[in-house]
């Protein structure tokens, strides 16, 4: 079997690597020094691999050391590809990683990319550096695929081998054997494109059909806020219809489902076409920290409190719940917009790491909140221990006036005193 690398292990790349290492000798890379010092000790911040898990990929090694994965046959590229301050892709991620493969690429070698990008990346992009670092020639000395990951963080029932996986390849013998060596490690089995194009296309409207459906919800949510309905309610009497399908209002943020769809607009309008539906759901979803924070503040008014130096207490910073995953979370938009109403504003999270909230954010984590401290609490993130809370005991948090904002919807109905 043809010894495989996998470029990039975070919370895509360790999963992935895991699995085959199961079933194979492969190298898992990343440039962070202190990740494979930690992976060597099985240690996973990510939360993604357990102790077991660790101790069946038998196959598996980790270096930060690019020469230890000359000898592989196989590159799969799984480092992130998030979007700048401008909302435009940022490739550099996946041009330094192909750059990397590059230097160590030889007659024979498959570079597959798992990276969520627009179509036409992998092969107008990447190719391009692989064969400029290499000297080698594309589909003649070496060859790519593409097979987009699905990865759900912190989801421990949708795992990498139980959903079935998107292959494609550069030529029809390349996508064949890229199809055969996922199958190898994918109890549900794959679905072979028939280009990379395809497969890059699907990847993206996966995130974005979930991006504009969030958009439905959080719109319909600030109707129903206007005409005094209880969005849940309206929700729930829909949900018994067979075919209604189950999304809910709320913050959209994380590296997929608040990044993916500008990817998608962005190859759009270079090709002359501007997507107005996409753009139109990310407008509505990038505003509902704004939204929901000036609901907040609508509420703390009508009972009694005095906004400007009033203390708020953040349930949640994850981009999700029974996650640690802090990338592009839009809780962040909940806390600036409070601040600059003059709220002191704390944040508590029982799954993220302190030290990353610092310095991705400049915020200071709190560990144990102070009951009756607090003019109001939003639950932000519902993960199992907040989620396992009573109304009561969010309220013992809380002065006596205090506004308890369920923003995830998932306290009992009429227990909150304010949810989106």
């Amino acid at each position: 079997m043809k010894k495989i690398a996998v470029i990039g292990l975070g919370y895509v790349g360790l999963p992935l690597a895991a699995a085959f290492g199961e079933k194979r000798e492969i190298v898992g890379f990343d440039i962070n020094a202190k990740r494979i010092g930690e992976l060597n000790k099985g240690i996973d911040f990510t939360r993604e691999i357990s102790e077991e898990e660790f101790s069946r990929a038998k196959g598996l090694s980790f270096t930060d050391k690019l020469e230890d994965v000359r000898d592989c046959q196989v590159f799969i590229v799984t480092v992130p590809t998030p979007i700048d301050a401008f909302k435009t892709p940022d490739l550099t991620p996946l041009i330094k990683a192909s750059e990397s493969v590059g230097k160590v690429l030889k007659q024979g070698d498959i570079v597959i990319y798992e990276s969520t990008v627009y179509p036409g990346a992998t092969e107008e992009v990447c190719v391009p550096i692989l064969e400029k670092v290499s000297g080698l020639t594309f589909n003649q000395d070496f060859y790519a695929g593409y097979s987009p990951e699905r990865i759900n963080p912190g989801d421990k029932e949708h795992r990498v081998t139980t959903i079935k996986k998107v292959t494609s390849g550069s030529t029809p013998a390349i996508a064949d054997e890229v199809d055969e060596l996922y199958a190898s490690i994918i109890t549900a089995g794959t679905h072979k494109a028939s280009s990379i194009k395809v497969a890059e296309a699907a990847k993206v409207i996966e995130n974005t059909q979930r991006d504009v459906n969030i958009a439905l919800m959080n719109e319909l949510s600030m109707i129903f806020s206007r005409l005094g309905i209880d969005t849940h309610e309206v929700l729930a009497a829909a949900g018994t219809k067979w075919n209604f399908l189950p999304f809910k209002p709320g913050l959209v943020g994380g590296h997929c489902i608040g990044v993916d769809p500008y990817y998608l607009t962005h190859k759009a309008q270079a090709v002359g076409y501007h997507p107005e539906m996409i753009l139109a759901g990310r407008r509505v979803n990038d505003n509902m920290g704004a939204y929901a924070s000036s609901e907040l503040i609508k509420a703390m008014i009508k009972s009694g409190q005095a906004v400007a130096g009033s203390k708020v207490l953040i349930m949640g910073l994850a981009f999700k719940e029974n996650c640690p995953d802090l990338r592009n979370t839009r809780v962040v938009d909940v806390i600036k917009e409070l601040a600059e109403f003059g709220c002191k504003v704390d944040v508590t999270d029982c799954w993220a790491d302190n030290d990353e909230a610092m310095h991705e954010y400049g915020l200071k984590l709190i560990d144990n909140p102070e009951p009756g401290y607090y003019d109001a609490v939003v639950l932000t993130v519902p993960h199992r221990e907040y989620a396992a809370m009573t109304a009561p005991q969010f309220r013992e948090l809380m002065k006596d006036k205090g506004v308890l904002f369920d923003l995830k919807g998932i306290l009992p109905l009429g227990s909150a005193d304010l949810r989106l």
